[in-house]
């Protein structure tokens, strides 16, 4: 079994469009790319501390428990800031007038609630998104280290103990943060000719 799916149970990335035309292929966009982001840093950040030991740790339900924990936390961030990101772009830039960020967050969760994420937990993360809400700047966000909250959230819940986490902290957040750099081109790649009447 690949351990990746231990770690989290998502369709595979694909390239389904090379366009973002509609609400829904902006949905897709933070669902999907929010997921890979998760899983990938995670997973990678595991096996690069855990070594060739990792497999063995899979076989372990307390370390199994911790990892679950850690991956609904971060994916739970990774959404945060990427819904935020897309719209405070399709904004500034694209002069779109509505602002769905609310309603698209709110639907990736109640689909995530169906793949096993706790209901509590999805409605805290609903709460806390709701409170963003309110203080940011949609001109600016997309400028200004956008995803820091996703690193933060991986630094933190990466089941890994926390004096080694702190000597791997500047790595650990660099390299989210070049995963979510790949994000944001994609994604103003993929909006270039969008345009809204």
């Amino acid at each position: 079994m690949d351990i990746r799916n231990y770690i989290f149970p998502v369709k595979r990335f694909t390239d389904k469009y090379k366009k973002i035309q509609s609400l829904e292929h902006v949905e897709n966009f933070v669902r999907e790319r929010s997921a890979h982001v998760t899983q990938t840093t995670l997973y990678g950040y595991i096996k690069t501390r855990i070594g060739s030991r990792y497999v063995l740790m899979f076989e372990d339900d307390t370390f199994v428990k911790s990892v679950n924990i850690a991956k609904w936390n971060i994916l739970l961030a990774s959404l945060s800031d990427c819904t935020l990101f897309v719209f405070s772009y399709l904004i500034d830039e694209k002069k779109y007038k509505q602002n769905e960020a609310e309603k698209i967050f709110n639907s990736i969760l109640e689909q995530e609630e169906k793949n096993g994420l706790d209901f509590e937990l999805s409605k805290n993360a609903k709460i806390d998104f709701a409170n963003r809400l309110k203080e940011i700047d949609w001109k600016s966000y997309h400028k200004n280290e956008p995803f820091i909250k996703s690193g933060l959230a991986l630094y933190k819940w990466s089941p890994i103990a926390d004096n080694l986490k702190e000597l791997d902290k500047e790595i650990v957040l660099n390299s989210i943060k070049l995963k979510w750099n790949r994000v944001e081109i994609e994604f103003k790649e993929f909006t270039k000719d969008l345009k809204f009447n």
